[in-house]
């Protein structure tokens, strides 16, 4: 072999190929052209592949970033969702107060039952259309709820205030029959004596008993007096700090001693017949400002039944 044929041999084998497809394309021109075109599909379908596999990579990486977008949307939703359930709650929490609010201020204003019921739910109603409500304007109601929530609830704490003080000068003012189903049986003011004649001044109201039978403070206050008295026999007094004090005598038994706290309606002494008494009964006297008053305006109207 020359030197020129050798060298011939070592060029690329591209170039080889070129020259043996001059070859056989002189030789054989049929062949050659299917060589070609096979040439041409292979070279095409490599690029095919080429780009469809440089497209693919770029929509999974626009999936991928969509799929990240998505799931911080959902996050920052979530933390929206939070928030509106966090201010629900304190709303929640605010109602529920002013509910017990309104529950005690019926019990304390008497109002009669059904008037007010916290239970039920406020009917409400209105005509459509209705829409979706944006976010912004969800938030704004939100704020204004919490606004009137906070104004109603300083107004029913500042009646609340004021029943609750109304209802304590009401209960340190005698306001009671200091027994329970009885009668009256002496007025007060001027009458015959019952046990000698002759006229005198009778300084209370006297109740008709039975020995033991309950005596009730007709009023809040302490205990000023508990003992014994010249005419009254086994007496309690109670001072109800407003400028009044009422007294229970010929009492059986005594239950307080001086300095106790009382309530009204509760049992202070038992019913008797000790000191200037001709049967077991209840004399009830109330003092005010130093004086001794009629104990008829605070009981209210009854008709006096002579025994």
């Amino acid at each position: 072999m020359s030197f020129k044929i050798i060298l011939k041999d070592r060029r690329r084998p591209s170039a080889r190929l070129v020259d043996r497809l001059s070859d056989t394309a002189a030789s054989r021109p049929g062949v050659a052209a299917s060589i070609l075109l096979s040439a041409g599909l292979v070279l095409g379908l490599g690029a095919s592949v080429g780009f469809a596999s440089a497209r693919n990579a770029q929509l999974q990486a626009k999936v991928d970033q969509q799929a990240t977008d998505l799931a911080a949307a959902r996050s920052s939703s979530q933390r929206e969702i939070n928030a509106l359930a966090a201010r629900l709650g304190e709303l929640q929490a605010q109602a529920n107060r002013l509910n017990a609010l309104g529950e005690r201020l019926t019990r304390a204003g008497q109002l009669q039952d059904g008037e007010f019921d916290f239970e039920q739910p406020v009917p409400t109603g209105g005509p459509g259309p209705v829409r979706d409500m944006p976010r912004d304007e969800l938030q704004r109601e939100l704020t204004s709820l919490e606004r009137e929530y906070s104004a109603s609830g300083q107004q029913l704490t500042v009646m609340e205030s004021l029943l609750f003080n109304r209802e304590l000068d009401r209960n340190a003012v005698p306001s009671r029959d200091p027994i329970a189903g009885s009668y009256i049986t002496s007025g007060f003011g001027g009458r015959a004596d019952p046990i000698v004649g002759g006229h005198q001044f009778h300084k209370g109201i006297d109740f008709k008993a039975s020995v033991g039978d309950p005596v009730l403070a007709v009023a809040d206050g302490v205990v000023s007096f508990a003992g014994v008295r010249s005419g009254y026999g086994n007496v309690v007094e109670i001072d109800h700090g407003n400028g009044y004090v009422t007294r229970y005598a010929h009492n059986s038994r005594l239950m307080g001693r001086v300095g106790d706290l009382v309530r009204v309606g509760q049992q202070i002494a038992k019913a008797g017949s000790t000191g200037r008494s001709t049967g077991a009964h209840v004399h009830f006297e109330v003092w005010q400002a130093g004086r001794v008053v009629n104990p008829r305006k605070f009981l209210g109207s009854r008709s006096a039944v002579r025994g």
